[in-house]
C-alpha cells in the first residue's frame, strides 16, 4: 500500500509541475508585451499551439520549450520549475559524484528524467566514452561543455542543444577553467532537435 500511496504522491507532484508550465509561459510572454503571433513568428510554433501550451491544453515538450525558451532569452528550467524546497517527499538534494552535482527535476520512477547538471573544471581529462540504453539530450546554461559522442568531439557554450542515442559511446566535461551547467533529460525515447554546436579547439 505503501509504494502505491509513494508512487500516485509522486505522480500527482509531476502534474502540478507540468500543470505550472502554462502559467508560467503566459506570464513570460506578458511581462515581454510579446503576443502569441510574435513568439509564433519567432518560433516556427503555431499560434494554435502557443495558445494551447499556455492554457495547459497541451502537454509541455522539450520540442516546445526549446524555442520558446529561445525567443524570450531565459533558462530553459524557469520555464520548467523546479519541485518545491522543503516537501519531505521530493528528492531535491544533490547528488555529487565524480566532480559532477545532480539536481534532479523529475520525482516518478521511469519515463523521462530531468536533471540540473554542475560540472567542475578537473584540467585536460582524458575521456572515457561509456554506452548504456536511452536517449539524452543537453542544453548548456552557462560554461562550456565538452561533448564527446563517437568520433565527434564538440565543444557546446550557453544556449546550445545536443541529443544523441546513448548506445553510442559518450562522455562530457567542462570545457574551460569554469565550471559548467547544463540541463539533462533522459528516457527511453522521444522527439528529436537540432544538433547546435561547434567542433572543439585542437
Amino acid at each position: 500500500m505503501s509504494g502505491t500511496s509513494d508512487t500516485n504522491e509522486g505522480a500527482s507532484g509531476t502534474d502540478e509541475v507540468l500543470a505550472g508550465v502554462g502559467p508560467r509561459l503566459r506570464r513570460i510572454r506578458k511581462e515581454r508585451e510579446a503576443t502569441l503571433a510574435g513568439l509564433s513568428e519567432a518560433t516556427g510554433i503555431s499560434v494554435s499551439t502557443l495558445s494551447r501550451l499556455e492554457s495547459g491544453l497541451r502537454k509541455p515538450s522539450l520540442e516546445l520549450l526549446l524555442p520558446i525558451a529561445r525567443a524570450h532569452q531565459v533558462p530553459l528550467d524557469e520555464l520548467i520549475g523546479e519541485p518545491p524546497v522543503g516537501d519531505p517527499r521530493v528528492r531535491s538534494k544533490p547528488i555529487q559524484r565524480h566532480g559532477r552535482t545532480y539536481w534532479p527535476l523529475t520525482r516518478q520512477p521511469g519515463g523521462l528524467q530531468a536533471f540540473k547538471v554542475r560540472v567542475e573544471p578537473q584540467g585536460r581529462q582524458e575521456p572515457e566514452p561509456r554506452t548504456h540504453e536511452g536517449y539524452e539530450w543537453l542544453y548548456v546554461m552557462s560554461g562550456k561543455l565538452r561533448v564527446v559522442l563517437g568520433e565527434h568531439d564538440v565543444v557546446m557554450v550557453a544556449g546550445e542543444a545536443a541529443e544523441f542515442d546513448t548506445r553510442v559511446p559518450h562522455w562530457f566535461g567542462a570545457a574551460g577553467e569554469e565550471p559548467v551547467e547544463f540541463l539533462s533529460l533522459f528516457g527511453p525515447q522521444g522527439e528529436r532537435m537540432h544538433v547546435r554546436a561547434r567542433p572543439a579547439r585542437s
